[in-house]
Protein backbone atom coordinates (compact mmCIF):
# COMPACT_ATOMS: atom_id res chain seq x y z
CA UNK A 1 0.00 0.00 0.00
CA UNK A 2 3.06 2.13 0.57
CA UNK A 3 4.18 2.07 -2.90
CA UNK A 4 0.07 3.48 -4.19
CA UNK A 5 -0.35 5.83 -1.43
CA UNK A 6 3.12 7.25 -2.32
CA UNK A 7 2.46 7.43 -6.22
CA UNK A 8 -0.81 9.17 -5.28
CA UNK A 9 1.35 12.03 -3.36
CA UNK A 10 3.53 12.62 -6.73
CA UNK A 11 0.91 12.39 -9.22
CA UNK A 12 -0.67 14.66 -7.02
CA UNK A 13 1.43 17.02 -4.97
CA UNK A 14 1.23 20.07 -7.73
CA UNK A 15 -2.22 20.01 -7.73
CA UNK A 16 -2.47 20.04 -3.99
CA UNK A 17 0.07 22.66 -3.67
CA UNK A 18 -1.24 24.64 -6.02
CA UNK A 19 1.68 24.77 -8.31
CA UNK A 20 0.49 24.95 -11.52
CA UNK A 21 2.79 23.42 -14.50
CA UNK A 22 6.32 25.53 -14.94
CA UNK A 23 5.64 27.22 -11.64
CA UNK A 24 7.72 27.22 -8.45
CA UNK A 25 4.97 29.52 -6.64
CA UNK A 26 2.02 27.67 -5.14
CA UNK A 27 2.72 26.09 -1.05
CA UNK A 28 4.72 22.48 0.31
CA UNK A 29 3.35 19.89 2.45
CA UNK A 30 4.10 17.58 5.47
CA UNK A 31 2.94 13.98 5.55
CA UNK A 32 2.03 12.62 8.82
CA UNK A 33 3.13 8.87 9.49
CA UNK A 34 2.66 5.95 12.08
CA UNK A 35 5.74 5.05 13.17
CA UNK A 36 9.41 5.79 12.27
CA UNK A 37 9.13 2.76 10.14
CA UNK A 38 6.55 4.63 8.11
CA UNK A 39 9.01 6.88 7.93
CA UNK A 40 11.46 5.03 6.60
CA UNK A 41 9.25 3.12 4.53
CA UNK A 42 7.69 6.18 2.78
CA UNK A 43 11.55 8.32 2.44
CA UNK A 44 12.58 5.56 0.49
CA UNK A 45 10.00 4.51 -1.91
CA UNK A 46 8.76 8.08 -2.41
CA UNK A 47 12.87 8.87 -3.41
CA UNK A 48 13.11 6.12 -5.38
CA UNK A 49 10.02 6.35 -7.66
CA UNK A 50 11.24 10.02 -8.68
CA UNK A 51 14.48 9.05 -9.11
CA UNK A 52 14.15 9.59 -13.14
CA UNK A 53 11.90 12.71 -12.70
CA UNK A 54 13.17 16.29 -14.17
CA UNK A 55 12.10 17.93 -10.92
CA UNK A 56 12.10 16.02 -8.12
CA UNK A 57 10.62 17.25 -4.92
CA UNK A 58 13.08 18.09 -2.04
CA UNK A 59 11.69 15.47 0.54
CA UNK A 60 13.06 15.38 4.24
CA UNK A 61 12.07 13.36 7.27
CA UNK A 62 12.67 14.13 10.89
CA UNK A 63 11.47 12.32 14.40
CA UNK A 64 13.67 11.69 17.46
CA UNK A 65 12.98 8.41 18.91
CA UNK A 66 10.92 5.48 17.89
CA UNK A 67 7.19 6.96 18.29
CA UNK A 68 4.05 5.12 17.39
CA UNK A 69 0.48 6.39 16.69
CA UNK A 70 -0.60 6.01 20.48
CA UNK A 71 -2.25 8.84 22.10
CA UNK A 72 -3.70 9.42 24.99
CA UNK A 73 -7.53 9.35 26.14
CA UNK A 74 -7.73 12.97 24.71
CA UNK A 75 -5.67 11.97 21.95
CA UNK A 76 -2.58 13.88 22.42
CA UNK A 77 0.66 13.69 20.39
CA UNK A 78 3.46 12.69 22.86
CA UNK A 79 5.92 14.75 22.64
CA UNK A 80 9.54 14.07 20.92
CA UNK A 81 12.69 15.57 22.50
CA UNK A 82 15.95 16.75 20.98
CA UNK A 83 17.41 13.35 22.87
CA UNK A 84 18.13 10.93 19.64
CA UNK A 85 19.56 9.01 22.11
CA UNK A 86 16.00 7.06 22.61
CA UNK A 87 16.31 5.86 18.82
CA UNK A 88 17.51 2.26 18.86
CA UNK A 89 20.39 1.21 16.10
CA UNK A 90 17.49 0.65 13.12
CA UNK A 91 15.96 4.29 13.45
CA UNK A 92 19.47 5.88 14.21
CA UNK A 93 20.87 4.61 11.10
CA UNK A 94 17.74 5.48 8.95
CA UNK A 95 17.92 9.28 10.06
CA UNK A 96 21.55 9.51 9.82
CA UNK A 97 20.98 8.77 5.66
CA UNK A 98 18.06 11.10 5.68
CA UNK A 99 20.45 13.86 7.03
CA UNK A 100 22.79 12.84 5.23
CA UNK A 101 20.96 13.14 2.00
CA UNK A 102 20.04 17.00 3.73
CA UNK A 103 22.86 17.83 4.33
CA UNK A 104 23.92 16.67 0.46
CA UNK A 105 20.98 19.13 -0.96
CA UNK A 106 21.94 21.74 1.25
CA UNK A 107 25.51 21.92 1.72
CA UNK A 108 25.03 21.48 5.52
CA UNK A 109 27.05 19.96 7.74
CA UNK A 110 24.66 18.36 10.62
CA UNK A 111 24.14 14.72 12.32
CA UNK A 112 22.16 12.99 14.78
CA UNK A 113 24.30 13.79 17.49
CA UNK A 114 22.36 15.85 20.44
CA UNK A 115 23.66 19.71 19.69
CA UNK A 116 24.17 19.15 15.61
CA UNK A 117 20.65 17.65 16.10
CA UNK A 118 18.72 20.76 17.34
CA UNK A 119 20.69 22.51 14.84
CA UNK A 120 19.37 20.36 12.08
CA UNK A 121 15.72 21.02 13.36
CA UNK A 122 16.11 24.56 13.25
CA UNK A 123 17.73 24.57 9.53
CA UNK A 124 14.89 22.46 8.68
CA UNK A 125 11.94 24.56 10.10
CA UNK A 126 13.63 27.11 9.15
CA UNK A 127 13.75 25.82 5.59
CA UNK A 128 10.47 24.49 5.57
CA UNK A 129 8.75 27.96 6.06
CA UNK A 130 11.40 29.36 3.27
CA UNK A 131 9.60 26.42 0.66
CA UNK A 132 12.99 25.17 0.31
CA UNK A 133 11.15 21.93 1.62
CA UNK A 134 8.58 20.42 -0.65
CA UNK A 135 7.62 17.49 1.57
CA UNK A 136 8.32 17.15 5.28
CA UNK A 137 7.67 12.89 6.59
CA UNK A 138 7.06 13.88 10.61
CA UNK A 139 5.91 11.05 13.07
CA UNK A 140 5.26 13.78 16.06
CA UNK A 141 7.80 16.20 15.62
CA UNK A 142 6.00 20.10 13.67
CA UNK A 143 2.47 17.96 14.40
CA UNK A 144 1.97 20.52 17.18
CA UNK A 145 3.15 24.37 17.64
CA UNK A 146 4.60 24.49 14.46
CA UNK A 147 3.95 27.43 12.51
CA UNK A 148 4.52 27.65 8.53
CA UNK A 149 1.78 30.01 6.84
CA UNK A 150 3.20 28.21 3.25
CA UNK A 151 2.09 25.02 4.58
CA UNK A 152 -1.08 24.38 3.11
CA UNK A 153 -1.02 20.54 2.63
CA UNK A 154 -1.05 17.58 5.06
CA UNK A 155 -1.11 14.12 4.07
CA UNK A 156 -2.17 11.85 6.63
CA UNK A 157 -1.61 8.15 6.78
CA UNK A 158 -1.59 7.71 11.20
CA UNK A 159 -4.66 7.34 13.39
CA UNK A 160 -5.46 10.62 15.29
CA UNK A 161 -7.93 11.89 17.60
CA UNK A 162 -9.56 14.73 19.46
CA UNK A 163 -6.79 17.18 20.61
CA UNK A 164 -4.08 15.09 18.61
CA UNK A 165 -5.92 15.61 15.18
CA UNK A 166 -6.98 19.32 16.05
CA UNK A 167 -3.31 20.39 16.23
CA UNK A 168 -2.33 17.84 13.52
CA UNK A 169 -5.17 19.27 11.21
CA UNK A 170 -4.58 22.89 12.01
CA UNK A 171 -0.92 23.02 10.76
CA UNK A 172 -2.58 23.84 7.68
CA UNK A 173 -4.71 26.08 8.42
CA UNK A 174 -2.67 29.91 9.09
CA UNK A 175 -4.22 32.33 5.91
CA UNK A 176 -1.52 33.22 3.55
CA UNK A 177 -3.51 35.13 0.89
CA UNK A 178 -6.30 34.81 -1.58
CA UNK A 179 -5.03 31.49 -2.93
CA UNK A 180 -4.70 29.98 0.66
CA UNK A 181 -8.34 30.62 2.35
CA UNK A 182 -8.07 26.96 4.22
CA UNK A 183 -5.37 24.07 4.94
CA UNK A 184 -6.25 21.10 2.61
CA UNK A 185 -6.02 17.45 4.73
CA UNK A 186 -5.42 14.51 2.55
CA UNK A 187 -5.99 11.13 4.88
CA UNK A 188 -5.28 7.40 3.80
CA UNK A 189 -7.39 6.27 6.72
CA UNK A 190 -10.86 6.59 7.10
CA UNK A 191 -10.93 9.90 9.83
CA UNK A 192 -13.86 11.36 9.08
CA UNK A 193 -15.96 10.33 11.78
CA UNK A 194 -13.10 11.06 14.30
CA UNK A 195 -12.70 14.75 12.43
CA UNK A 196 -16.58 15.02 13.19
CA UNK A 197 -16.22 13.93 17.00
CA UNK A 198 -13.10 15.99 17.62
CA UNK A 199 -14.99 19.04 15.72
CA UNK A 200 -17.92 18.86 18.21
CA UNK A 201 -15.71 17.82 20.96
CA UNK A 202 -14.05 21.72 21.03
CA UNK A 203 -17.17 23.40 19.55
CA UNK A 204 -20.86 22.02 19.17
CA UNK A 205 -22.87 20.13 17.07
CA UNK A 206 -23.12 23.10 13.99
CA UNK A 207 -19.26 24.18 14.19
CA UNK A 208 -18.53 20.82 11.71
CA UNK A 209 -20.34 23.39 9.32
CA UNK A 210 -18.36 26.07 9.89
CA UNK A 211 -15.01 24.57 10.31
CA UNK A 212 -15.12 22.22 7.34
CA UNK A 213 -14.90 22.85 3.61
CA UNK A 214 -18.39 22.16 1.64
CA UNK A 215 -18.50 19.26 -0.75
CA UNK A 216 -17.49 18.92 -4.11
CA UNK A 217 -20.67 18.75 -5.16
CA UNK A 218 -21.76 22.51 -3.72
CA UNK A 219 -18.49 23.92 -4.89
CA UNK A 220 -19.48 22.52 -8.70
CA UNK A 221 -23.70 22.76 -8.81
CA UNK A 222 -23.80 25.73 -5.63
CA UNK A 223 -24.67 26.06 -2.25
CA UNK A 224 -26.30 28.18 0.79
CA UNK A 225 -23.93 29.18 3.68
CA UNK A 226 -25.96 28.05 6.63
CA UNK A 227 -24.42 30.59 8.79
CA UNK A 228 -25.31 33.17 7.01
CA UNK A 229 -27.89 32.07 4.63
CA UNK A 230 -25.79 33.70 1.68
CA UNK A 231 -26.19 31.72 -2.03
CA UNK A 232 -23.10 30.82 -3.80
CA UNK A 233 -23.15 29.92 -7.46
CA UNK A 234 -21.17 26.90 -8.28
CA UNK A 235 -18.53 26.13 -11.19
CA UNK A 236 -21.39 24.55 -13.90
CA UNK A 237 -23.05 28.37 -13.68
CA UNK A 238 -19.69 30.66 -13.80
CA UNK A 239 -18.90 28.51 -16.62
CA UNK A 240 -21.82 28.44 -18.31
CA UNK A 241 -23.01 32.44 -17.99
CA UNK A 242 -18.89 32.98 -18.87
CA UNK A 243 -19.58 31.13 -22.04
CA UNK A 244 -23.20 32.49 -23.11
CA UNK A 245 -22.00 36.00 -22.07
CA UNK A 246 -18.14 36.41 -23.36
CA UNK A 247 -18.05 33.77 -26.45
CA UNK A 248 -15.03 36.18 -27.86
CA UNK A 249 -12.96 38.35 -25.69
CA UNK A 250 -12.31 40.92 -28.69
CA UNK A 251 -16.49 42.18 -27.94
CA UNK A 252 -15.23 43.50 -24.62
CA UNK A 253 -15.11 46.83 -25.51
CA UNK A 254 -17.44 49.01 -23.41
CA UNK A 255 -16.83 49.85 -19.91
CA UNK A 256 -19.72 48.28 -18.73
CA UNK A 257 -18.78 45.04 -20.26
CA UNK A 258 -15.03 45.46 -19.39
CA UNK A 259 -16.93 45.43 -15.49
CA UNK A 260 -19.21 42.60 -16.02
CA UNK A 261 -16.40 40.57 -17.49
CA UNK A 262 -13.87 41.63 -14.31
CA UNK A 263 -16.38 40.61 -11.58
CA UNK A 264 -17.23 37.28 -13.22
CA UNK A 265 -14.38 35.98 -14.44
CA UNK A 266 -13.14 36.88 -10.89
CA UNK A 267 -15.75 34.73 -9.64
CA UNK A 268 -14.53 32.06 -11.64
CA UNK A 269 -10.94 32.10 -10.48
CA UNK A 270 -12.14 31.55 -6.72
CA UNK A 271 -14.35 28.86 -7.84
CA UNK A 272 -11.38 27.17 -9.72
CA UNK A 273 -9.04 27.98 -6.66
CA UNK A 274 -10.78 26.17 -4.59
CA UNK A 275 -11.80 23.54 -6.70
CA UNK A 276 -8.29 22.42 -7.60
CA UNK A 277 -7.88 20.84 -4.23
CA UNK A 278 -10.67 18.01 -5.10
CA UNK A 279 -8.92 14.83 -6.99
CA UNK A 280 -12.57 15.02 -8.62
CA UNK A 281 -12.05 18.30 -10.33
CA UNK A 282 -8.12 17.13 -11.20
CA UNK A 283 -9.65 14.23 -12.82
CA UNK A 284 -12.39 16.20 -14.76
CA UNK A 285 -9.65 18.60 -16.11
CA UNK A 286 -7.59 15.72 -17.01
CA UNK A 287 -9.90 13.99 -19.21
CA UNK A 288 -10.12 17.15 -21.32
CA UNK A 289 -6.25 16.39 -22.39
CA UNK A 290 -7.47 12.76 -23.38
CA UNK A 291 -8.58 11.39 -26.92
CA UNK A 292 -11.37 9.34 -25.49
CA UNK A 293 -11.46 6.92 -28.99
CA UNK A 294 -7.88 6.29 -27.77
CA UNK A 295 -8.49 3.52 -26.08
CA UNK A 296 -4.92 2.44 -24.79
CA UNK A 297 -4.64 6.48 -23.45
CA UNK A 298 -8.69 5.59 -22.09
CA UNK A 299 -7.18 2.49 -20.14
CA UNK A 300 -4.05 4.92 -18.53
CA UNK A 301 -6.76 7.39 -17.79
CA UNK A 302 -9.06 5.44 -16.19
CA UNK A 303 -5.77 3.65 -14.15
CA UNK A 304 -4.23 6.69 -13.22
CA UNK A 305 -7.26 8.86 -11.58
CA UNK A 306 -8.92 5.50 -10.67
CA UNK A 307 -12.28 6.23 -12.61
CA UNK A 308 -14.31 4.01 -14.33
CA UNK A 309 -16.94 4.49 -17.37
CA UNK A 310 -19.91 5.24 -15.65
CA UNK A 311 -17.94 8.33 -14.03
CA UNK A 312 -16.65 9.64 -17.39
CA UNK A 313 -19.93 9.61 -18.82
CA UNK A 314 -21.17 11.98 -16.12
CA UNK A 315 -18.01 13.83 -16.50
CA UNK A 316 -18.48 14.06 -20.56
CA UNK A 317 -21.81 15.99 -19.56
CA UNK A 318 -20.17 18.98 -17.61
CA UNK A 319 -18.74 21.75 -19.61
CA UNK A 320 -15.21 22.40 -19.31
CA UNK A 321 -13.64 25.21 -20.98
CA UNK A 322 -10.34 24.99 -23.43
CA UNK A 323 -6.99 25.75 -21.94
CA UNK A 324 -6.76 28.89 -24.65
CA UNK A 325 -10.10 29.82 -23.77
CA UNK A 326 -8.93 30.55 -20.44
CA UNK A 327 -5.49 32.08 -21.61
CA UNK A 328 -7.67 34.53 -23.87
CA UNK A 329 -10.07 35.23 -20.51
CA UNK A 330 -6.91 35.80 -18.39
CA UNK A 331 -5.27 38.01 -20.55
CA UNK A 332 -8.32 40.01 -21.07
CA UNK A 333 -8.84 40.29 -17.50
CA UNK A 334 -5.17 41.85 -17.22
CA UNK A 335 -5.74 44.09 -19.86
CA UNK A 336 -8.77 45.34 -18.15
CA UNK A 337 -7.02 45.77 -14.51
CA UNK A 338 -3.75 47.37 -16.53
CA UNK A 339 -6.38 49.75 -18.70
CA UNK A 340 -8.43 50.71 -15.57
CA UNK A 341 -5.07 51.26 -13.73
CA UNK A 342 -3.93 53.76 -16.43
CA UNK A 343 -7.39 55.54 -17.54
CA UNK A 344 -9.66 55.65 -14.35
CA UNK A 345 -7.33 55.93 -11.39
CA UNK A 346 -6.84 59.97 -10.73
CA UNK A 347 -10.53 60.72 -12.46
CA UNK A 348 -13.61 61.97 -10.79
CA UNK A 349 -16.10 59.50 -10.16
CA UNK A 350 -18.53 61.69 -12.15
CA UNK A 351 -16.29 61.22 -14.93
CA UNK A 352 -16.66 57.70 -15.00
CA UNK A 353 -20.57 56.35 -16.02
CA UNK A 354 -19.37 53.02 -14.62
CA UNK A 355 -18.44 52.60 -10.89
CA UNK A 356 -15.61 50.37 -9.81
CA UNK A 357 -15.75 50.52 -6.47
CA UNK A 358 -17.25 46.65 -5.68
CA UNK A 359 -14.48 44.94 -8.55
CA UNK A 360 -11.68 43.77 -6.56
CA UNK A 361 -9.02 42.15 -8.97
CA UNK A 362 -7.52 38.50 -8.21
CA UNK A 363 -4.09 39.17 -8.84
CA UNK A 364 -3.03 36.46 -6.06
CA UNK A 365 -5.28 34.26 -7.77
CA UNK A 366 -3.65 34.92 -11.40
CA UNK A 367 0.07 34.88 -9.94
CA UNK A 368 -0.71 31.08 -8.38
CA UNK A 369 -0.93 29.98 -11.52
CA UNK A 370 1.88 31.68 -13.44
CA UNK A 371 3.62 29.86 -15.67
CA UNK A 372 7.42 30.62 -15.26
CA UNK A 373 9.58 31.55 -17.88
CA UNK A 374 12.21 28.63 -18.28
CA UNK A 375 8.37 26.81 -18.55
CA UNK A 376 7.06 29.11 -21.48
CA UNK A 377 10.70 28.63 -23.74
CA UNK A 378 10.97 24.35 -23.36
CA UNK A 379 6.92 24.56 -24.92
CA UNK A 380 8.54 26.92 -27.45
CA UNK A 381 11.47 24.02 -28.14
CA UNK A 382 8.32 20.98 -27.97
CA UNK A 383 6.25 23.07 -30.10
CA UNK A 384 8.67 24.16 -32.78
CA UNK A 385 9.66 20.64 -33.04
CA UNK A 386 5.95 19.48 -33.96
CA UNK A 387 5.17 23.05 -36.15
CA UNK A 388 8.67 24.21 -37.27
CA UNK A 389 5.62 27.45 -38.26
CA UNK A 390 7.30 30.35 -36.40
CA UNK A 391 3.67 32.26 -37.22
CA UNK A 392 2.34 30.00 -35.17
CA UNK A 393 4.68 29.75 -32.80
CA UNK A 394 4.89 33.24 -32.13
CA UNK A 395 0.75 33.32 -32.07
CA UNK A 396 0.59 30.75 -29.46
CA UNK A 397 3.61 32.50 -27.49
CA UNK A 398 1.47 36.03 -27.30
CA UNK A 399 -1.55 34.28 -25.91
CA UNK A 400 0.32 32.70 -23.13
CA UNK A 401 2.59 35.49 -21.94
CA UNK A 402 -0.44 38.02 -21.73
CA UNK A 403 -2.42 35.42 -19.54
CA UNK A 404 0.60 35.88 -16.96
CA UNK A 405 0.85 38.68 -14.70
CA UNK A 406 4.53 38.65 -14.18
CA UNK A 407 5.90 38.13 -18.21
CA UNK A 408 3.88 40.07 -20.00
CA UNK A 409 6.56 42.91 -20.49
CA UNK A 410 8.52 40.44 -21.60
CA UNK A 411 6.32 39.36 -24.46
CA UNK A 412 8.47 41.51 -27.05
CA UNK A 413 11.72 39.89 -26.21
CA UNK A 414 10.25 36.58 -26.29
CA UNK A 415 8.68 37.37 -29.62
CA UNK A 416 12.13 38.90 -31.17
CA UNK A 417 14.22 35.94 -29.63
CA UNK A 418 11.93 33.45 -31.77
CA UNK A 419 12.31 35.62 -34.64
CA UNK A 420 16.08 35.99 -34.88
CA UNK A 421 16.64 32.99 -33.55
CA UNK A 422 17.31 29.28 -35.90
CA UNK A 423 15.28 27.19 -33.31
CA UNK A 424 16.37 24.13 -35.23
CA UNK A 425 19.99 24.16 -34.29
CA UNK A 426 18.65 24.23 -30.80
CA UNK A 427 19.07 20.57 -29.48
CA UNK A 428 17.70 20.42 -26.10
CA UNK A 429 15.82 22.08 -23.99
CA UNK A 430 18.51 23.68 -21.53
CA UNK A 431 20.20 25.07 -24.54
CA UNK A 432 17.13 26.52 -25.83
CA UNK A 433 16.93 28.31 -22.09
CA UNK A 434 20.28 29.15 -22.22
CA UNK A 435 20.41 30.70 -25.82
CA UNK A 436 17.34 33.03 -24.77
CA UNK A 437 19.13 34.22 -21.84
CA UNK A 438 22.19 35.17 -23.42
CA UNK A 439 19.85 36.82 -26.32
CA UNK A 440 18.18 38.48 -23.48
CA UNK A 441 21.33 39.80 -21.93
CA UNK A 442 22.81 41.10 -25.27
CA UNK A 443 19.36 43.31 -25.69
CA UNK A 444 19.33 44.47 -22.38
CA UNK A 445 22.85 46.13 -22.74
CA UNK A 446 22.04 47.26 -26.46
CA UNK A 447 18.49 48.97 -25.22
CA UNK A 448 20.85 50.48 -21.94
CA UNK A 449 22.77 52.47 -24.41
CA UNK A 450 20.05 53.39 -26.64
CA UNK A 451 18.49 54.46 -23.37
CA UNK A 452 21.50 56.71 -22.33
CA UNK A 453 21.94 58.06 -25.40
CA UNK A 454 18.58 59.12 -26.68
CA UNK A 455 17.41 60.91 -23.34
CA UNK A 456 21.29 62.28 -22.99
CA UNK A 457 21.29 60.48 -19.42
CA UNK A 458 24.69 60.65 -17.17
CA UNK A 459 25.98 57.21 -18.45
CA UNK A 460 27.72 56.00 -14.95
CA UNK A 461 24.74 57.28 -13.06
CA UNK A 462 21.75 56.43 -15.35
CA UNK A 463 23.87 52.86 -14.99
CA UNK A 464 23.95 52.72 -11.34
CA UNK A 465 20.25 53.52 -10.94
CA UNK A 466 19.29 50.74 -13.73
CA UNK A 467 21.51 48.10 -12.35
CA UNK A 468 19.95 48.22 -8.23
CA UNK A 469 16.37 48.55 -9.78
CA UNK A 470 16.93 45.45 -12.09
CA UNK A 471 18.47 44.23 -8.47
CA UNK A 472 15.48 44.85 -6.28
CA UNK A 473 13.14 44.38 -9.59
CA UNK A 474 11.34 47.33 -9.51
CA UNK A 475 12.51 51.33 -10.14
CA UNK A 476 12.10 53.85 -7.29
CA UNK A 477 11.46 57.46 -7.66
CA UNK A 478 12.43 57.87 -4.05
CA UNK A 479 15.89 59.87 -2.81
CA UNK A 480 18.20 61.33 -5.50
CA UNK A 481 19.34 58.34 -7.49
CA UNK A 482 16.77 59.53 -10.31
CA UNK A 483 17.63 63.25 -10.36
CA UNK A 484 21.40 62.17 -10.60
CA UNK A 485 20.80 60.19 -13.66
CA UNK A 486 19.07 63.14 -15.92
CA UNK A 487 21.26 65.58 -18.09
CA UNK A 488 22.22 69.24 -16.69
CA UNK A 489 18.65 71.20 -16.16
CA UNK A 490 18.11 73.30 -13.52
CA UNK A 491 14.98 72.03 -11.61
CA UNK A 492 13.15 75.60 -11.75
CA UNK A 493 12.96 74.47 -15.72
CA UNK A 494 9.43 74.27 -16.38
CA UNK A 495 10.72 70.91 -18.31
CA UNK A 496 12.59 69.08 -15.67
CA UNK A 497 9.72 67.85 -14.34
CA UNK A 498 8.52 66.55 -17.83
CA UNK A 499 11.85 64.84 -18.73
CA UNK A 500 12.20 63.35 -15.16
CA UNK A 501 8.54 61.46 -15.34
CA UNK A 502 9.08 60.26 -19.29
CA UNK A 503 13.04 59.10 -17.53
CA UNK A 504 11.34 57.36 -14.70
CA UNK A 505 8.79 55.57 -17.30
CA UNK A 506 11.57 54.47 -19.89
CA UNK A 507 13.27 52.95 -17.10
CA UNK A 508 10.39 51.26 -15.34
CA UNK A 509 9.18 49.54 -18.38
CA UNK A 510 12.87 48.54 -19.09
CA UNK A 511 13.38 47.13 -15.79
CA UNK A 512 9.93 44.89 -16.12
CA UNK A 513 11.29 43.66 -19.80
CA UNK A 514 14.69 42.73 -18.34
CA UNK A 515 14.56 41.40 -14.42
CA UNK A 516 15.48 38.24 -14.13
CA UNK A 517 17.18 37.98 -16.99
CA UNK A 518 20.69 38.54 -15.50
CA UNK A 519 23.83 40.34 -17.50
CA UNK A 520 25.65 42.75 -17.00
CA UNK A 521 24.74 46.82 -18.52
Amino acid sequence: MSKEISQYILNNFKQKTHRSQGSGKGFNAMFAVSSVNAAKLYYETLNKLQKETERPLKIATIFSFAANEEQSAIGEIPDETFEPTAMDSSAKEFLTLAIKDYNTLFKTNFSVESKEFQNYYRDLSSRVKKQEIDLLIVVGMFLTGFDAPTLNTLFVDKNLRYHGLMQAFSRTNRIYDATKTFGNIVTFRDLEQATIDAITLFGDKNTKNVVLEKSYKEYMEGFKDVATGEAYRGYVDVVKELQERFPNVDEIVTEKDKKEFSKLFGEYLRVENILQNYDEFVSLKALQNIDITDSKALEEYKATYYIGDEEIAAMKEIKVPEERTIQDYRSTYNDIRDWLRREIVGKKKEDSSVDWDDIVFEVDLLKSQEINLDYILELIFENNKKTKDKGFLVEEVRRLIRSSVGNRAKESLVVDFINQTDLDKIQDKATIIDAFFSFAQTEQKREVEELINEEKLNEEAAKRYIVSSLKREYASENGTELNEILPKMSPLNPQYLTKKQTVFQKIAAFVEKFKGVGGKV
